[in-house]
């Protein structure tokens, strides 16, 4: 390497540290608000552990006894915060799947179910029964949310 090149590559990398440093002591020194953003956000993802799939989709029958008979579809998948909620949940996956059976059967109101405020009760319901079975088989753990990954209504 001849020493003019030497020179040139030396120049270029006091050029780019020198740009590079008043930056970095910006950043340093930046809105403790964005930090603070940033690190609930890191917090956020530091909380979602898992999500737990369980298969197959839910049909069952739903709407009032004696009627044209509706169908709901439902794939299910859980939201999980701490480490042991997969294998709590998978040890008592028939349980939870038969929770949700009987969950899902007893929505005798088609329109509701059929409706995004509905749809939003069914999850906190189906949240709640799960959490409240992995707490009769004192587990120690709970799941955070449902979610529906699939849904239909079927009339």
């Amino acid at each position: 390497m001849t020493i003019a090149r030497a020179r040139l590559l030396t120049l270029i990398f006091l050029f780019c540290t020198a740009f590079a440093l008043p930056v970095q002591a910006q950043d340093e020194a930046g809105d403790d608000t964005a930090s603070e953003e940033n690190a609930d956000a890191g917090e956020e993802a530091e909380k979602i552990v898992d999500y737990i799939e369980m298969k197959p989709a839910f049909v069952t029958h739903i709407g009032q006894p004696g009627n044209k008979v509706d169908y709901l579809k439902a794939a299910v998948t859980l939201r999980a915060s701490s480490e042991g909620v997969r294998e709590a949940v998978e040890a008592h996956m028939p349980r939870l799947r038969h929770e949700l059976v009987l969950l899902f059967g007893e929505q005798t109101d088609t329109a509701r179910v059929d409706s995004n405020e509905g749809k939003q009760a069914l999850v906190e319901a189906a949240t709640q029964r799960i959490n409240q079975v992995l707490e009769e088989q004192q587990t120690g753990e709970q799941i955070t949310s449902v979610f529906f990954t699939e849904y239909v209504v079927q009339r």
